[in-house]
């Protein structure tokens, strides 16, 4: 299902046009994607939308504060994965309310563990969707695309 996801997301992110749904699981079919992957592909980019509409999702002031990882997030999520989003938060690019997102979209995926890169994929996605209906996150998403598809590891000096 995730490789439905990133297809959608590559093929419609700088475009005003998105097909229809039956239009789009027609292309999505042609390109070699399953019903059940598309239908739950459909279901989880919903969910990114619905929740890209509330303004109070990105306008969280920044707090200091703790949050406790639950048994099944600690399984599902990878360590790395973790690492990052901990980091992002650290680095003023997701709120509280964006680490939240992405936690239940990473947690709403099928598979049994979820990767560095799908993390990656997600944030990336989740902060595009600020630039839509919260303050400007054109830095912050070039900044994860970056961190997504420069493969080169950065020097540390």
């Amino acid at each position: 299902m995730f490789e439905v996801l990133v297809y959608m997301f590559e093929n419609y992110i700088d475009t005003q046009f998105r097909p229809d749904d039956s239009t789009l699981s027609k292309e999505l079919s042609a390109a070699g994607f399953d019903e059940e992957d598309i239908n739950g592909a459909f279901d989880w980019f919903n969910l990114l939308e619905s929740s890209a509409q509330k303004p109070e999702l990105f306008n969280q002031e920044r707090r200091t504060t703790t949050r406790i990882f639950t048994e099944q997030e600690l399984t599902k999520i990878s360590g790395e994965s973790i690492g990052f989003i901990l980091f992002l938060v650290d680095a003023n690019i997701l709120n509280g309310g964006l680490r939240e997102l992405v936690l239940d979209l990473a947690m709403s995926l099928p598979q049994a563990e979820v990767s560095i890169e799908e993390t990656r994929w997600i944030v990336l996605m989740t902060t595009w969707g600020a630039s839509k209906s919260g303050p400007d996150k054109t830095k912050d998403y070039l900044f994860i695309e970056d961190a997504l598809l420069n493969k080169q590891k950065p020097t540390l000096h």
